[in-house]
């Protein structure tokens, strides 16, 4: 039997990772500055999160939801204490999409309602509801495409009143800072404006946080910066430093009932000891902190960069605009550099999303070797 042949990929087999250091089966010295998709948010091997796995293994890796679970009770207690959420309820899963899923489905329930909006430029996973909500028509088989949605344009508040006046809409699903789609960050006025409208429409305001979320914008929820509280948090990625996990925060006004929702595998005592793990790290390390520190440093240096058109983010969530497509970049700075970066939909956009333990000595390297493949390649720059 061989794989299913789904991704693209470079050759480089991945043998050892310390921090934001990889080592090949060569021994070959890696800079890791994309974190597997944002997923590594402490680091790799971090002594404290192995030694967590390490202690709950030894003990108990899984046992289904049909007993209690503590230390389900205690990552919710902590992620309320550390994200600022502390009267939401927390539904455990497994991955970003399944979050998402699980939040258009409680969202259904409560508003009776079918119909999601959804914005250009998104991405929401690929099961069956969040891919049919994803702005990517591509990776839609015609079984998503069944799903009652509009798409209105980032930051198009007209667009989106106009879609809410129905009453037919039972959630509003927006990233906090859009990442596949390029690391697009909603106005201030846009978000304020979109809140007030859900609350005045009856309908739930979703926030997915899967990627901009763990403290990668310098806050521990992009919405954060704009002073909005949403109906419900979708969150996985940075949150068990590559231990799969997911989850939904609710807010408590929503009333949960006996088999509203279930997974076999979601809050099973591993996981949770991964997620707890996350969080003790951030915290102790002041880890979002330097994220934030690190902003106006990457800004600086990556506009400096021959080529680049726009740099935006927020935090450790960046993106590199260029004038020309950034595919054979990449490439050359994994083989000649050893630096992992990230694509996004567009191809002249170059994803900075790396551990949030990096210092500015690697925003300088990753400035400095993007300057070097640019002049050696000798592309034409207008």
């Amino acid at each position: 039997m061989d794989l299913f042949n789904v991704y693209p990929v470079y050759p480089v087999e991945i043998e050892k990772a310390k921090g934001f250091k990889l080592w090949d089966k060569e021994g070959k010295e890696y800079t890791d500055l994309y974190g597997g998709h944002a997923v590594i948010s402490i680091g790799h091997s971090h002594p404290h999160y192995v030694k967590r796995m390490k202690d709950q293994l030894e003990k108990l890796a899984f046992y289904s939801n049909s007993i209690e679970i503590p230390i389900q009770k205690e990552l919710a207690k902590k992620l309320g204490e550390v994200s600022g959420y502390e009267d939401y309820n927390l539904f455990l899963c497994n991955s970003g999409a399944e979050a998402n899923e699980n939040a258009l489905k409680v969202a259904s329930f409560e508003t009776k309602r079918s119909k999601i909006l959804a914005y250009k430029g998104g991405f929401h996973g690929r099961t069956s509801g969040a891919v049919a909500i994803t702005d990517n028509q591509k990776i839609i088989a015609p079984f998503n495409n069944v799903h009652d949605k509009v798409l209105v344009d980032f930051n198009d508040i007209e667009g989106t009143e106009q879609a809410l006046k129905a009453n037919d809409i039972a959630a509003v699903i927006i990233e906090g800072i859009q990442g596949i789609g390029g690391v697009h960050i909603p106005t201030q006025e846009f978000m304020t404006e979109l809140s007030d409208l859900c609350k005045k429409y009856g309908t739930i305001l979703i926030l997915d946080e899967i990627q901009s979320g763990y403290g990668r914008s310098g806050k521990f929820f992009a919405h954060q910066h704009f002073g909005i509280k949403p109906d419900i948090i979708t969150v996985a990625k940075g949150m068990g430093n590559g231990y799969p996990i997911g989850g939904v925060l609710i807010n408590p006004n929503i009333e949960a009932w006996l088999g509203m929702l279930g997974t076999t595998f979601g809050g099973n005592h591993l996981a949770c000891a991964a997620a707890l793990a996350v969080l003790e790290v951030i915290e102790k390390e002041k880890l979002i902190e330097n994220a934030k520190s690190l902003e106006p440093i990457q800004k600086e240096l990556f506009s400096k960069i021959p080529g680049v058109k726009e740099v935006r983010g927020m935090g450790l969530m960046t993106a590199l605009e260029f004038d020309f497509p950034v595919g054979p970049i990449r490439k050359k700075l994994v083989f000649e550099h050893g630096i992992f970066t990230g694509s996004a939909s567009s191809p002249n956009v170059l994803r900075f999303l790396p551990p949030l333990n990096v210092t500015e000595k690697e925003v300088k390297l990753l400035a400095d070797c993007l300057t070097k493949v640019i002049e050696n390649e000798k592309i034409h720059l207008s």
